[in-house]
Formats: C-alpha cells, structure tokens, sequence
C-alpha cells in the first residue's frame, strides 16, 4: 500500500466517524441547506450545549466536512462535499455497479 493510499485510507475513517454521529449527519444536513455562522449552527441544536455542538464541529472540520471562514466577529461555516463524493465513489458506486450486475446475471440465467 503506497503512501497516498494510505493517507486516504486515513481520510476516509476521518469521514466515516465524523458520519457515525446522528446529531454531525444533522449539522451537515443543516449546512447542506445554506452556510450558517457558529452561532446559527448551535441554536440548531437546542437539546445540546455550545460547547458538545463545537466539539461535533471539530470533528467534522477534521474530516474535511466542513469549512469555515471569518467573516468580522463571526466564524461562517460551510459543508465540503468532496470527502462525501470521494466515499461515494470509492465505495457506494462500486458495490451499486457490482449489485447491477449481479442483478443483470440473475435476469440472463431466467431467461
């Protein structure tokens, strides 16, 4: 396994576990919408404290899920979608493709 691969064998856990979190699937559904400030992203989320909100957030900007950039006082945040888009390709496709066919076997050896 070469460097690279690993590196994004690495990415790619950073994604998975910043995705295993229902309340991080919510913040990026929420910034999927349209990009928020800090503030907006935490009065999302009533049910828990700034502080567990920010550290979700972490944990996301780790992932390279989200971006974000000062804007005056306020830091606006923003969803990433490559690391989402690199999954999908790597592995939700292949095994879509792979279903696809098996699919298209079956159908040939009914007929």
């Amino acid at each position: 396994m070469s460097a690279g691969e690993r590196k994004g064998q690495g990415d790619d856990d950073a994604v998975f576990k910043a995705l295993a979190a229902p309340i991080r699937r919510r913040m990026l559904d929420a910034l999927k919408e349209s990009p928020r400030s800090t503030g907006e992203l935490c009065a999302l989320f009533p049910e828990s404290d700034r502080t567990t909100v920010l550290q979700h957030l972490r944990v996301l900007e780790r992932a390279d899920l989200v971006t974000g950039r000062r804007v005056g006082r306020e830091r606006h945040l923003s969803l990433a979608p490559l690391p989402i888009k690199r999954i999908h390709d790597r592995w939700i496709g292949e095994y879509a493709r792979a279903a696809v066919e098996l699919l298209d076997e079956l159908d040939g050896q009914g007929a």
